[in-house]
């Protein structure tokens, strides 16, 4: 689609201009219903900038690929001139004074913020039913989540209110919406995009990620936002050799797929499974080979997860206070202890205070041991289980989601059953390695089935190859 838009844009078939107030227009007619956004961009301000990229296509410029084309962020990421909640009370009027560095680099490469999208607060939900603002709903049936915590992103990608947007994943957050959604989300390896101006949830497992229509499209919003940044010192570039392989083209009749058999047991739905087992008989049937494999570790990854994630979540929060960044307006404030307490109390909601009541517990004297050293243990073996499964195979074909999108209000009681959503999602977190969903298959009530792509660490480009071939089998 990227690729479409610039091309009619040079040949100057649409101007940037009309293409603005194309997606503001779309916006205007579908999100009454959906609530994909929490905020637009000022539209004034947007057009000038449409108007000065139609200047220089009038003069005969060059423009870069992204230049003219709109894109959404999700409202954990800070941009300039635009307030950023992260989906909390806490921080309603926060204004950044400075920006994410991804989305710097596609502002730099002439890509248009028009708008910051729905999440569940501080990232912590798989529906977008946490957001302390109003639930998104998804495109494909009103009545149901758009997963989450991008779901914001995900729906404003599906119901073409943006060509693009960004996102971030943690355990599952933009895959799952993907999948939930029926469009492409992309998380790369871990350190391959700066976090800098990315509202932390856990550090360690962290990652700003594209929401796309075509693996293509994710391919050149992740070329642009990849790369070092001395402002995130867990930021890198891709090694020079996996740099060399990002054009190289191979075939789907040299790879080898490795079907991990942990994640087609028990609790996956039996028509994601049907539906899932189809499409990898399609891509079997194109001269792909398909071995069944094992992650042993795999089934202790959402306990291992669910320790450090609210553990790192304890530290990050810790700095909203009420004071630094704002807080709860109208509290009636005594004392010192007063403000933390209430603005704390009254701004996170009963998710985030669960989480980093949880995380505080795994970290405290007497259990840090027995908790979250223990997960740390657990980690490095799940990270061994996929270094040791990828000298056997190329890439690792799974269900990315174990349901199909639920009802709205169907888990809200039961965070158990919310968290089990991530099921199939945080292994790639866990030990840091590049997964794709891939929209593969449709139930008969028009309900999307996503097949998740997983690579070995640092194998990003050749991963998106890969689903390139996939996605041109299965749809």
């Amino acid at each position: 689609m990227i690729k479409e838009l610039h091309q009619k844009l040079v040949n100057k078939e649409i101007t940037a201009v009309e293409l603005i107030n194309h997606y503001f227009n779309i916006i205007e007619e579908k999100d009454n219903q959906i609530k994909a956004f929490l905020s637009l961009v000022e539209k004034e301000k947007v057009l000038k900038q449409a108007e000065q990229i139609d200047e220089k296509i009038n003069k005969g410029e060059n423009i870069n690929l992204l230049e003219g084309i709109p894109f959404a962020i999700k409202d954990n990421m800070l941009a300039l001139g635009t307030r950023t909640t992260a989906g909390s009370k806490i921080l309603e009027d926060y204004e950044s004074g400075f920006e994410s560095t991804a989305v710097k680099s596609l502002k730099d490469q002439g890509a248009i913020l028009i708008g910051k999208t729905n999440m569940d607060e501080f990232a912590m939900g798989s529906s977008t039913e946490n957001s302390a603002f109003f639930p998104t709903k998804n495109p494909c049936d009103l009545t149901r989540v758009p997963g989450g915590s991008s779901g914001g992103s995900a729906a404003a990608v599906k119901s073409e209110m943006v060509p693009f947007a960004l996102g971030s994943d943690t355990g599952g957050s933009v895959r799952q919406p993907a999948s939930f959604c029926g469009i492409v989300g992309f998380k790369p390896s871990y350190g391959t995009v700066s976090r800098y101006g990315l509202i932390a949830m856990a550090s360690s497992l962290d990652i700003i990620s594209p929401l796309t229509q075509t693996v293509e499209d994710a391919e050149l919003v992740f070329k642009i936002i990849a790369g070092q940044d001395s402002m995130d010192s867990t930021s890198f570039n891709l090694p020079t050799d996996s740099d060399k392989k990002k054009d190289k083209e191979f075939k789907i009749e040299d790879l080898v797929f490795g079907l991990p058999k942990e994640y087609f047991q028990k609790g996956l739905d039996d028509v994601i499974k049907k539906k899932i087992e189809e499409a990898i008989k399609k891509i079997e049937s194109q001269g792909a080979k398909i071995k069944e494999v094992s992650l042993p570790t795999s089934s202790y990854a959402l306990s291992c997860y669910y320790i450090i994630m609210p553990a790192e979540i304890s530290a990050n929060l810790a700095r909203f206070d009420g004071i630094r960044y704002g807080g709860i307006k109208n509290l009636k404030i005594d004392n010192l202890r007063d403000l933390y307490f209430k603005n704390r109390g009254q701004g996170f909601g009963a998710e985030v205070r669960r989480r980093i009541i949880l995380g505080t517990h795994v970290l405290s004297s007497g259990y840090y041991d027995a908790y979250y050293k223990k997960a740390q243990q657990v980690r490095k073996l799940i990270n061994e289980d996929f270094n040791k499964v990828f000298q056997e195979v190329d890439f690792l074909l799974t269900p990315t989601s174990p349901t199909l999108p639920f009802k709205i209000g169907e888990k809200s009681d039961n965070p158990l059953a919310m968290y089990l959503s991530d099921i199939f999602t945080v292994g790639a977190n866990i030990s840091g390695v590049p997964a794709i969903n891939l929209p593969c298959a449709w139930t008969e009530n028009n309900l999307p089935v996503g097949l998740q792509l997983i690579g070995s660490y640092l194998s990003d480009y050749q991963l998106l190859q890969a689903a390139k071939l996939i996605e041109k089998i299965i749809i």
